[in-house]
């Protein structure tokens, strides 16, 4: 599998699983709420909200796989059994990018960019 379809199979789930703390941030850089809100709607929201995301995330990623094989015509239960290396590997490797992105995207940029625009310290 190409670098460019993991980042394409798994690039909107993971960014769809972090809108927890992303969305606050999006309100801070257009000018649409204040520091002070965008804090408080992180902290509800990455508080009691996250596994709500990160399941969102993980079924997005699911099907998001599901449209990778349809279109590489992997459609049926006997053709993924007969290409059943390439669906299993396939779904390892989106899947550990697809959490290594996320921690990465979430736990690292978002949170200094968070840091930088003051939504947290």
């Amino acid at each position: 599998m190409k670098l460019k379809n993991i980042v394409k199979t798994a690039g909107i789930p993971v960014l769809i699983s972090s809108l927890c703390c992303l969305g606050p941030l999006i309100l801070v850089v257009f000018g649409l709420g204040t520091v002070s809100f965008a804090a408080s709607l992180s902290d509800t929201l990455y508080g009691q909200y996250r596994w709500g995301f990160r399941i969102v995330g993980l079924l997005l990623l699911g099907g998001s796989l599901f449209i990778y094989f349809r279109k590489r015509g992997i459609c049926t239960l006997d053709k993924a059994k007969k290409r059943k290396n390439e669906v299993i590997n396939t779904i390892l490797i989106v899947l550990i990018a697809g959490i290594v992105a996320y921690i990465l995207w979430l736990y690292v940029i978002v949170h200094y960019l968070g840091v930088w625009f003051g939504v947290w310290a």
